[in-house]
């Protein structure tokens, strides 16, 4: 008999339904077309075209677009080393394995034990044992104990799935931490190198204002300009010269936050860092339609996983008011010697039904089901907002690439207008034909109009960096 009810026992549990709402994906948030960003072809006068290949993959290693081998090693470091990666997948392998653990409920608990006692009785207690003279005596005692909960309404299913869409969260937490953390190397790497550029521009203008702080010093001695001329120059001089330290501490910044990035202490040496002019545009960017970018997006999938989470949590709670069915066994034997234990007459069995339905808790059964529904309100609205944050980033992206090549070529323009105007100004100077009003005018235009052409630069790198994020990245799942 025991034997029938064990082996019943799965259909019973295959028949179990799990309980709670469905967790359903908000479809018409998903807009008809890209937004209100232009998704037309980049061909500016200045840098490189770009075009969009509407519906094409995001590539796996979308870094290596940029064309560098520097930047590719620096990435290849970050996702070896890089600590919260570590950390996310660390909390991965414990996701999985919690999901495991709920998963084993599911299944019969089996559990063996035993046990010898050494006892000695008075006379005048009946000992059990066949001699009622024998006051000493031993007992080996072997049992195997089963236990089965039979899932009739669906809460451990409930609690199974629960712990399997926690794992899947994580899972797709852990590709959002690397597809983060690849974006911020490659902007920090983007940054330095625009900072070193601005650097280098710097000192040049430092140096060109040293020059003509000599010139007008000669000029000076000749009665040509006078002591307030110098002067202004001077100031001139100290002003770009007290630019430099912002902008070398800033790029300090940068090298740290690189550093960290993959995995060693600021102040350590760092691999090659490319420059500016060594990073190139990828030519053809991915645009994705709604359906496939919800479904890409890790820190959307993150979402949906909670809300089926949520959903199951609910089912949870709903069981937990209504009975709960268990079936449990234990055979074994007994008797003074071991080699006894399991002769005939020794042994004993016993088959256990339980049926436990919870009558009174306060309330507290029926309001943690009403808790369970507005977390599960909650996963909904933090999906919807995951949703439609994924299509403002997406059109952000794209707005700022658009406008990045136009505020390019402006700055390109303007860069090589001011240069053309400080060497004019220079050399009228030597000249006599210009004062020293003019010269300080074209100084401060060429300083801003080189600052202003490495920004531009830099921002298409950046916003290329942003679309790929925005995108759901397309580092590989380890």
């Amino acid at each position: 008999m025991m034997k029938r009810l064990i082996l019943l026992a799965p259909l019973a549990l295959g028949a179990c339904t799990s309980l709670g709402p469905k967790a359903q994906t908000p479809v018409s948030l998903a807009p008809t077309g890209a937004g209100n960003a232009s998704i037309e072809p980049i061909d500016p006068a200045t840098g490189e075209p770009q075009h969009f290949t509407q519906g094409a993959k995001v590539p796996e290693q979308w870094w290596k677009g940029f064309g560098n081998g520097d930047l590719d090693a620096l990435v290849d470091a970050a996702l070896k080393a890089n600590n919260d990666l570590a950390a996310a997948d660390a909390n991965l392998r414990q996701a999985q394995a919690l999901a495991g653990v709920a998963a084993a409920d599911r299944l019969p608990q089996i559990d063996a034990g035993y046990g010898v006692t050494r006892a000695q009785v008075s006379n005048v207690i009946s000992p059990p044992l066949a001699d009622p003279n024998q006051l000493l005596y031993s007992l080996h005692t072997a049992q195997a104990s089963v236990t089965y909960p039979l899932d009739v309404f669906g809460g451990v299913a409930s609690k199974i799935k629960s712990a399997r869409a926690a794992a899947a969260a994580q899972a797709w937490r852990t590709k959002a931490a690397r597809t983060t953390v690849v974006a911020n190397l490659v902007l920090a790497v983007v940054q330095q190198a625009a900072l070193a550029d601005q650097i280098a521009a710097q000192r040049e203008a430092v140096s060109s204002g040293r020059a003509v702080l000599e010139l007008l010093k000669k000029r000076q001695a000749l009665g040509a300009v006078g002591a307030a001329d110098v002067a202004a120059q001077e100031t001139q001089l100290a002003a770009t010269e007290g630019a430099l330290p912002a902008l070398e501490r800033a790029q300090l910044h940068q090298q740290a936050l690189i550093a960290a990035l993959i995995g060693v202490a600021p102040g350590s040496p760092l691999p090659a860092l490319p420059k500016l002019a060594d990073l190139h545009l990828p030519q053809d960017l991915p645009v994705l339609v709604p359906s496939v970018l919800v479904a890409q997006r890790p820190d959307v999938r993150a979402a949906q996983a909670g809300m089926q989470g949520a959903a199951a949590d609910v089912g949870s709670a709903i069981a937990a008011r209504l009975p709960a069915l268990s079936l449990s066994a234990n055979v074994g034997g007994s008797a003074e010697n071991f080699a006894q234990m399991f002769a005939s007459g020794n042994l004993f069995w016993a088959l256990i039904g339980n049926v436990s339905q919870p009558v009174f808790h306060g309330g507290a059964l029926l309001k943690q089901q009403r808790a369970a529904y507005a977390a599960f309100d909650a996963s909904k609205a933090q999906y919807r907002a995951s949703v439609l944050q994924a299509f403002v980033d997406v059109s952000d992206a794209l707005a700022g690439l658009s406008g990045d090549a136009r505020a390019l070529d402006a700055a390109a323009r303007g860069d090589e207008a001011a240069a053309r105007q400080l060497s004019f100004t220079t050399r009228q100077l030597e000249l006599g034909g210009a004062g020293r009003l003019d010269l300080l005018n074209a100084q401060g235009s060429r300083a801003q109009a080189a600052a202003t052409l490495v920004q531009a630069r830099a921002a298409r790198l950046s916003d290329t960096v942003a679309l790929y994020q925005a995108l759901g990245g397309g580092v590989s799942e380890r």
